[in-house]
């Protein structure tokens, strides 16, 4: 018999029981929709893990002010450690190799005014190498510069969320807003960042949307951090020019901070690039456990697709006896059932595919989970589902081809 044949026999066997065949699918539906949403959701996490790593900067290192008690903060200025400051940042750029920029930083929070409008904002003391090393893009006007920064221009540039809750629809450039006691022009406007939403080492999570920047060197003159013990500022971030020396460097630069600080140490040191492999371990094996379990579900589908078809050879005894005895081989006998598992494997393979992507688009759009779905794992998810067809309807394929046509024929 032509396979052909065999593909039309097994299709009115299909048809001609739909409801069974409806819920043998299930297994391979429910599986496949699995897989595809849960890689969907790992590669979702990454790519936000990236993103979130990439605005910290994977060449640089970060030195950041550990956050201290007022009796820790004693105990460290009675030791001669003078805190985090720009003295810092001159012996780094003198001593260390390799070391193309530095951006120092302190912030304070306070209330920014514009007319009847206020909000609480952290207000960010920079110097003009922070735009650079931290990949801000400017969506109007400018960043703080060269000449901001010497002259002490009492200037500011805003994030975007920031701009948008003071100003709403009127173009911010040239205006100015209220910070503490001290008016300032607003000289640019941020492109919007996404929400920094995890503590990583010192750095806290925040809102880069809500931030107001400003010359650091103006900002030391007219803004009190309110603490007199606490340090000159509150973070370096050194931009190094080759990767691979990272670590070395790294080790480099706490060696110089440690000394300088009397061996105090009332610092952190953040790597960006190493939180973000090993970040991205520990996902790989999230994910592996995610594809696991969805690979489990297949498998208890293909399982269900067995018993259904062994239950279905044992039902059909005679007709396979009768088309045994009109001439029907072992293998068209075999070929009909394992074609009659592919396209149960297939048909609910397609479908487990769209219901895999429209669970992956219903997460994204109704919960804050990122999502993002990859042609591989569609593929890598069909593929399984066709896989466990053949090689759970083998078995029951090749019980019914070596069923005996005249025993077949008596079965009751």
């Amino acid at each position: 018999m032509e396979y052909s044949e065999n593909i039309k026999v097994a299709w009115q066997g299909l048809t001609d029981h739909k409801f069974r065949s409806f819920l043998t699918m299930l297994g391979i539906i429910f599986g496949v929709a699995s897989v595809i949403a849960m890689l969907s959701i790992g590669e979702g996490a990454k790519r936000e893990a990236i993103a979130k790593y990439q605005d910290l900067g994977v060449n640089n290192i970060i030195v950041r002010e550990k956050d201290m008690s007022d009796e820790e903060l004693e105990e460290v200025r009675t030791k001669f450690s003078p805190g985090l400051s720009l003295r810092d940042a001159e012996v780094i750029r003198e001593i260390v190799p390799g070391v193309t920029r530095i951006a120092a930083q302190a912030e304070i929070n306070a209330e920014v005014k514009y007319t009847n409008r206020s909000v609480k904002s952290s207000v960010i003391g920079v110097t003009p190498e922070f735009y650079d090393i931290l990949n801000y893009k400017i969506k109007e006007g400018e960043f703080v510069n060269d000449i901001h920064y010497g002259a002490k221009q009492k200037v500011c540039v805003l994030g975007a969320g920031i701009a948008y809750t003071l100003f709403q629809k009127e173009d911010p450039l040239g205006k100015m807003i209220k910070i503490e006691d001290q008016w300032l022009e607003v000289v640019g406007v941020l492109e919007s960042k996404a929400l920094f939403t995890e503590t990583v080492g010192e750095l806290a999570a925040r809102d880069l949307n809500t931030d107001v920047y400003v010359p650091l060197s103006m900002f030391l003159d007219r803004f009190s951090r309110g603490n007199v013990l606490e340090s000159e500022i509150q973070q370096l971030t050194i931009q190094v020019e080759n990767s691979d020396r990272l670590m070395e460097t790294s080790a480099l630069v706490n060696e110089i901070v440690r000394r300088h600080h009397f061996n105090n140490e009332d610092y952190g040191i953040v790597i960006p690039l190493e939180l973000l492999k090993q970040e991205e371990k520990e996902r790989q094996i999230y994910n592996f456990l995610l594809g696991a379990i969805a690979a489990i579900s297949l498998i208890v589908g293909g399982i269900g697709i067995m018993n259904i078809m062994l239950a279905t050879v044992m039902e059909r005894t005679r007709e396979i006896g009768i088309r045994r005895a009109i001439g029907a081989r072992k293998s068209d006998i075999m070929e009909q059932f394992v074609t009659e598992a592919v396209v149960i494997s297939i048909a609910g393979g397609l479908i487990g595919v769209v219901v895999g992507v429209s669970l992956s688009l219903l997460v994204s759009v109704f919960t804050d989970v990122s999502t993002y779905i990859r042609l591989y794992s569609v593929i890598i998810a069909f593929a399984f589902s066709v896989v466990v067809g053949v090689v759970f309807g083998y078995l029951p394929a090749k019980n019914a081809a070596n069923l005996k046509p005249v025993d077949s024929i008596r079965y009751e």
